[in-house]
């Protein structure tokens, strides 16, 4: 455990021979620096087209969402944002890490202390510093691979020629105006983007006829066919157990159909649903007629979009729909903003915060403009003036939205990946101000670096963030911007203020894409001790404490009853769904709230869990995953993911689960009488596995790992095939006369190894050297010498066997066979009480959709007339024997309790034997616990918690809460 509190003053400077000093460009200079021969974009060398090859290690986790092909059209985008407080630099920030070609920040003005509030690269020593350019060194250290450039100067019509994307961000209406008609008559994209206070707006403008080469960015479906008519509307009929997925207006190609051959490699074919296992594919009267079997696969069709220019758009908007509650306010936001450019212009400043006589003002404004429209909307004034009142407030939360969504914007117009957004969106996150409002006098600026979040929620709140205590469970991608808008919202800068980060990772190459406080030096470093010592220089103010530890049962003595007592909160930055359901137990259990979130890919989403108000994480849960049958795997996959389960099953079997159990025989002394009460015929595998690893199997060299490696290879690829074929041959019937190989079996062919062809040997490389691993012998990668002893190996002949019995169905099988958060931190701070002041939030940024909705109460249940939910319990403090518990329940709840348990331990229960049962009566407890556990209370355990099973006084089952069994302090204490 480290700690990264008082270390104010740490030097987090890079070593300065790694420092980057090649990339100064004067401020007129042409910004694609298209001369330079370096390694500049995206990874790449450069070239004529800007880049051919992508660097897989640094950005292996994009690729995975966006593809080569998209990348490098995103390696040749030059991009100029306007801008640089809070929510360009975001922007910017986010568009470096994706990998464009250059990115050119500019910005005219000084830093001022308020800009601190979001600008987490400005210090207090920028004060009067240009704001570009005193952040451009820490955008370039984000990537390498991009050009970073400052702009200071004005913006003229050649200048702007050069980009292929501009950002406007807190620009003048007059300027998006100019500029927009230059950018939509030059082929540029355009994107304004602001924010004022909890308000954000989003315009693009991509050009009159914009390709879309990918609208939703989802895989392909697919679907296995079993019939498809010869008629002028054919239609398609998928297998039964194949729900075809596909929606109307989808386009589809065929491939292994057999008779209608024409359709194979066909041009794509428009969808017309008919149901969940038919389409119609229109005419097929010209084909040949239909025998059996084939694949319809969806085809990603290119979409053309014509976008109006930012002049037309504006007045003739059309809106994306951000919260289906707020339906109504896209019109009137659109009005507000119009009108904040009209109140600047008369008064060259923004409205007062919480002042009622502009904010009167304003509304005026809005009344005038909206009588000017063609259909006028209908105004919610209270809603403008809440506008007014916020405006001048400048929240990092809502330039990390709005900022992020920019930049997934940018992207799409760099490579033409995802739907864009059409064209105008609105975000707000009013909930999270009082329900009281602010008095005016407590929102004025008091020359600090959180005015601007002063000007939204008052001072007194400002106070109540310093002296938050927050655990952050992860410092990944998630972690990262949890820290960041944390230290600059000033949260635990306070004397009792204090952020704990805990992660157990060390910082690898891949996570310098996505997690934005690492660098390349800090490659093999603790996560979460850089991501402490990062956050710190962005606000020194806060108190950062960072431990390496897992979180789950093994560490419950540093996280105890007093850690978790003394928090405020719990913001969960995890990537597993068991540490997640961990985490939630304990925020129930201390009654904390939680904050939990999750991204993947272009999706993400929040949930918030509040104490006695909503469900917790674990209440709910995505319905199971669809099973694959064993049968299935190993005899007749037909999907992608058959093979993705097969290779995964395959590699946990050879490498892991056996190894494991072999470990835990040689060092778990009880392993033997765990593994002897497992169900069935377990016991038997377990143990023959052990002895297969430990003894039969056991490798003495290298040089066996590799013949291991090419026996298996054999074994998987070439004779289990082999005695597939043998018992069901290519051109085999069933007893109804259809062919055996038909619908999901599809006809395998064994292959033959082959010692040049590189996939064979990368794995007998893979293989070999993680058999060695396992068994701690020397590794080696040179594939010459592993070819080389390949090819010496002799493999047995393989000759089928007669009479092998291979199962057709699972049933078959089985006869032998017995797994945007941070707004909700000033909706907690706030203390509110009602479910509808609080979302849970899902997005998908590709297609882009936005769902946000009030958290789901906590289910309640009831004994008698006593209503409790899971935040509930029975509180019982001091010791008391056995016998005193049980009768104080029936005393005082009127409650029989007929089973009595404590984790896996059962204390009582109404069959308990006669002995035990007056053996136990009589004793404590804590005393009870320890003697049937047969282990001590550890000294950190303040509580003990128990579960009941009771009957009411009719004599029936009843549900009740869990027991908290509060200890009593140790003598002296």
């Amino acid at each position: 455990m480290s700690s990264a509190a008082g270390s104010h003053t740490t030097d987090l400077s890079p070593p300065a021979k790694k420092r980057r000093t090649d990339l100064s460009i004067s401020p007129n200079s042409n910004c694609g620096n298209k001369n330079s021969g370096e390694m500049a974009q995206n990874g790449s060398s450069n070239n004529q087209e800007g880049a051919n090859s992508i660097d897989e290690g640094l950005y292996s986790r994009q690729l995975y969402v966006l593809g080569h092909e998209a990348m490098r059209r995103m390696a040749t985008a030059e991009v100029l944002i306007c801008g640089a407080k809070g929510l360009g630099l975001e922007v910017a920030k986010n568009v470096i890490l994706g990998g464009v070609k250059s990115v050119t920040l500019h910005d005219g003005g000084n830093c001022e202390i308020q800009d601190l509030s979001s600008q987490y690269y400005l210090t207090k020593a920028d004060v009067g510093k240009n704001r570009a350019e005193a952040s451009l060194e820490h955008l370039r250290e984000l990537n390498s691979y991009v050009s970073v450039h400052a702009h200071t100067e004005n913006l003229s019509e050649d200048f702007l020629r050069k980009f292929k994307i501009v950002v406007l961000t807190d620009s003048p209406i007059e300027e998006q105006y100019s500029i927009g008609e230059i950018a939509h008559n030059n082929d540029i994209a355009l994107i304004v983007a602001d924010t004022k206070g909890l308000f954000g707006q989003v315009f693009c403008d991509f050009g009159e006829s914009f390709t879309v080469h990918d609208v939703k960015g989802e895989q392909p479906l697919s679907a296995m066919i079993a019939s498809i008519s010869k008629d002028k509307n054919s239609v398609v009929t998928c297998l039964e157990e194949t729900r075809h997925g596909f929606e109307d207006g989808d386009y589809v190609t065929f491939s292994e159909v057999q008779g209608m051959v024409e359709l194979n490699g066909c041009e794509p074919r428009k969808v017309q649903v008919l149901g969940p296992y038919t389409f119609g594919i229109g005419d097929t009267t010209d084909l040949s007629d239909y025998v059996r079997g084939g694949v319809a696969t969806q085809v990603n069709m290119p979409k053309k979009i014509n976008f109006k220019s930012f002049k037309d758009s504006i007045a003739e908007p059309e809106f994306i729909m951000s919260d289906f509650a707020k339906m109504d306010r896209p019109p009137q936001l659109h009005l507000a903003f119009q009108a904040l450019h009209t109140f600047k212009q008369n008064h060259q400043r923004l409205p007062k915060p919480w002042n009622e006589t502009d904010a009167e003002e304003l509304v005026s404004i809005v009344k005038d403009l909206n009588l000017k429209n063609k259909e006028p909307a209908e105004i919610n004034f209270d809603l403008i003036k809440q506008f007014s009142f916020i405006a001048a407030g400048d929240i990092c939360p809502m330039q990390a939205v709005i900022g992020g969504i920019t930049a997934q914007e940018i992207m799409k117009a760099c490579s033409g990946k995802f739907h864009p957004i059409l064209q105008w969106l609105y975000f707000d996150a009013s909930e999270c101000l009082p329900e009281e409002g602010v008095k005016e006098e407590l929102a004025q600026p008091v020359g600090s670096r959180y005015d601007g979040q002063i000007a939204v929620f008052g001072g007194d709140f400002q106070n109540k963030l310093a002296n938050l205590k927050y655990f952050v469970v992860g410092a990944g991608a998630i972690g990262c911007e949890h820290l960041k808008n944390m230290s600059l919202m000033g949260i635990a800068s306070g004397e009792e203020g204090k952020i704990i980060i805990t992660d157990m990772d060390l910082i690898e190459r891949s996570n310098l894409n996505r997690q934005f406080l690492f660098r390349p030096w800090d490659v093999g470093a603790m996560k979460s001790d850089v991501a402490g010592r990062a956050v710190l220089k962005m606000n020194p103010s806060i108190k950062v404490i960072s431990h390496q530890n897992r979180v789950g049962p093994e560490t419950e003595m540093i996280y105890d009853d007093d850690f978790f007592e003394d928090l405020d909160g719990v913001a969960n930055a995890l990537d597993n769904i068991d540490a997640r359901t961990y985490m939630d137990r304990r925020c129930v259990y201390y009654r904390k709230p939680l904050l939990e979130s999750g991204t993947l890919g272009t999706k993400g989403n929040v949930q918030v869990v509040i104490p006695f108000l909503t469900e917790s994480y674990s209440s709910s849960q995505d319905p199971p995953e669809r099973s694959i049958p064993i049968c299935t795997l190993k005899n007749f996959p037909n999907a992608i993911e058959h093979t993705l389960q097969w290779a995964r099953d395959e590699f946990e079997g050879l490498f892991k689960q056996a190894a494991e159990n072999a470990h835990l025989y040689l060092t778990d002394p009880s392993f033997i009488e765990r593994t002897l009460k497992l169900a069935g015929n377990q016991p038997l595998e377990v143990i023959e596995g052990v002895k297969r690893v430990i003894i039969d199997d056991r490798p003495e060299s290298f040089d066996q790992c590799v013949m291991w490696a090419r026996y298996h290879w054999a074994e998987q690829y070439h004779n289990q095939i082999s005695q597939l074929l043998f018992n069901f041959p290519s051109d085999q019937v069933t007893n109804t006369g259809t062919p055996f190989w038909s619908g999901p079996k599809r006809c395998p062919k064994p292959l033959d190894f082959d010692v040049n062809n590189p996939m064979h040997l990368d794995y007998i490389v893979a293989a070999a050297n993680l058999r060695a691993f396992m068994y701690g012998l020397p590794t080696n990668s040179d594939r010459k010498h592993i070819a080389e002893l390949v090819s010496n190996i002799q493999v047995p002949k393989f000759v089928p066997k007669s009479g092998v019995r291979i199962a057709v169905t699972d049933s078959e099988a089985n006869d032998h066979n017995a797994t945007a958060k941070v707004f909700k931190t000033f909706q907690l701070v706030q203390g509110h009480k009602k479910l509808e002041s609080y979302k849970n939030g899902f997005i998908n940024l590709a297609l882009p959709f936005f769902a946000f909705s009030e958290p789901l109460p906590a289910p309640k249940l009831k004994y008698y007339d006593t209503e409790f939910t899971l935040w509930d319990r029975f509180e019982v403090t001091g010791e008391m024997t056995l016998r005193e518990f049980l009768n104080y329940f029936q005393k005082e709840h009127n409650l029989e309790i007929t089973m009595l348990s404590q984790g896996v331990c059962m204390l009582y229960s109404f069959f308990l034997q006669e002995a035990k049962r007056k053996e136990r009566m009589d004793l404590h407890m804590s005393e009870v616990v320890k003697r049937v556990s047969r282990r001590p209370i550890e000294p950190y355990i303040k509580a003990l918690v128990f579960e009941l099973c009771c009957n009411d006084t009719d004599g029936g089952d009843v549900e009740v809460p869990y027991v908290r069994y509060t200890l009593p302090e140790p003598m002296g204490e």
